[in-house]
């Protein structure tokens, strides 16, 4: 089963097992990680699973997927930067297996 590494603000590091067809939001929230709120349930019309792509992965994940995507990162409470993504749209597969997301300080 694929694994994703989320590293809160203070550095602090969880990783878990994402199921393949699961998106990286639900392997949060579903498990307790604090950071990512996906107030939505990954409906797409919020942007509280706002991350950030670690540098090794940006090019393997790619920038946001929807137009609706990036209008609502425009809206994130944390700075978007190049690398920002919702978690919500990005499903795991056995190729992202070891993926590695930084979360903003704040989703509000």
């Amino acid at each position: 089963m694929p694994k994703v590494t989320y590293i809160d603000h203070t550095g602090h590091e969880t990783q878990i097992d994402v199921p393949a067809g699961e998106n990286v939001m639900h392997g949060a929230v579903y498990n307790g990680v604090e950071g990512i709120a996906g107030e939505c349930g990954g409906a797409l019309s919020c942007a509280t699973c706002h991350c950030y792509i670690d540098d090794a992965w940006t090019a393997k994940v790619g920038g946001p997927s929807s137009e609706a995507e990036e209008e609502l990162l425009e809206n994130a409470s944390a700075e978007v930067k190049p690398n920002s993504r919702l978690s919500c749209q990005i499903e795991m597969t056995d190729e992202l297996d070891g993926l590695v997301i930084h979360m903003p300080e704040s989703q509000y």
